[in-house]
C-alpha cells in the first residue's frame, strides 16, 4: 500500500511514522507513506497556501489550486474518471463522515491513498466537490489541523495489513472489529473484553478464576459476555447496529433481567 499525505508541516509526520507497528511496518515494506510539504506547490515567493473567506469572517482558508497542484503532481486521476477500487483521494475535515474500524478495513483493499490535511479555519470547499472521494472526521471535535488524523488514519489501516501484526488473531479479536467487513461505514463491532496477566492478584483483587480453568469455551463464552457488558456500560450506541447472534441476545436479555429490580 502506498500512503501520500500533502500537508504544510510535512516534518509532523518524522515521529508518528517511526515507532511501533507503523514504524516496522514501512521498515519491511507492507507499506509506504510519504509526506508532501504543500507549500511546494505555491507559485508566490511568500508560498501562500490561504487566503480570506469570501463573504467575511473569522480566520483564514486553504486555497483550493496549490491542494489541486499537489494531487495531480501525483498522477492521480480527476476524480471523474478516478478508480475508486484501486485508489482515493480523502480530505480530514471536522466537516467529515466519522472514521471507523470498518472504514479503516476498507482502506486496506487500495493500492494508494492520498490524504489531504486540512488547516486553519477550514478548505476550500471546491476541493471537496472536484477533488476529494470522500470527507473524513476523526471525531465530533475540532484539531488545530489535519496532521494528528492522518496519523491516526494511518496507524489504523496499517495494523491490517496482513503481515503488521506478530498475531493476525490480534485484529481480529479487538475493539470494534467485525469479520468480513465488507463497507466502509458498516458497523457491527462492539468493543473488547476486559484482560488481565500477571499478577493473579493485585491489590487485593484477582483475575477472574474462569481464565485460569483452561475450559477454552468457557473462556470464550465469558469474553463474549463480558464484551457485551462493557459495550452496553461504556458504548451502548453500538449495540443498537451491531451484527449479534442468537447467543449475544440471549446474554443481553439475561443482563437486562439481573438489571430488573424486584419488588
Amino acid at each position: 500500500m502506498q500512503v501520500e499525505i500533502i500537508t504544510i508541516f510535512p516534518e509532523f509526520f518524522t515521529g508518528p511514522l517511526a515507532h511501533g507497528i507503523l514504524g516496522r511496518a514501512i521498515e519491511a515494506g507492507l507499506v509506504q507513506v510519504n509526506a508532501h510539504n504543500l507549500r511546494n506547490f505555491t507559485d508566490d515567493r511568500h508560498q501562500t497556501v490561504d487566503d480570506r473567506p469570501f463573504g467575511g469572517g473569522e480566520g483564514m482558508v486553504l486555497k483550493a489550486e496549490p491542494l489541486f497542484r499537489a494531487v495531480e503532481s501525483l498522477g492521480v486521476a480527476p476524480k471523474g474518471s478516478r478508480d475508486r477500487a484501486r485508489e482515493q483521494v480523502i480530505l480530514l475535515s471536522a466537516q467529515g463522515k466519522p472514521f471507523s474500524q470498518s472504514w479503516a478495513q476498507a482502506l486496506t483493499r487500495l493500492e494508494r491513498i492520498t490524504l489531504l490535511c486540512g488547516r486553519y479555519e477550514g478548505v476550500d470547499e471546491r476541493v471537496s466537490d472536484l477533488l476529494a472521494d470522500e470527507e473524513l472526521s476523526i471525531g465530533d471535535y475540532v484539531l488545530s489541523g489535519g496532521e494528528l488524523a492522518a496519523a491516526v488514519v494511518i496507524d489504523a489501516l496499517t495494523r491490517l495489513l496482513p503481515g503488521a501484526l506478530g498475531n493476525a488473531d490480534s485484529a481480529r479479536n479487538e475493539s470494534f472489529a467485525v469479520a468480513g467487513d465488507a463497507e466502509e461505514t458498516a458497523g457491527g463491532g462492539i468493543l473488547d473484553c476486559p484482560h488481565y496477566t500477571r499478577p493473579f492478584e493485585f491489590r487485593g483483587v484477582a483475575a477472574p478464576a474462569i481464565l485460569n480453568s483452561g475450559n477454552h469455551l468457557q473462556i470464550r463464552k465469558w469474553r463474549r459476555a463480558q464484551a457485551l457488558a462493557k459495550t452496553r456500560r461504556n458504548r451502548p450506541d453500538l449495540l443498537a447496529r451491531a451484527r449479534l447472534s442468537a447467543e449475544d441476545r440471549e446474554i443481553l436479555r439475561a443482563m437486562d433481567g439481573l438489571d430488573t429490580p424486584t419488588s
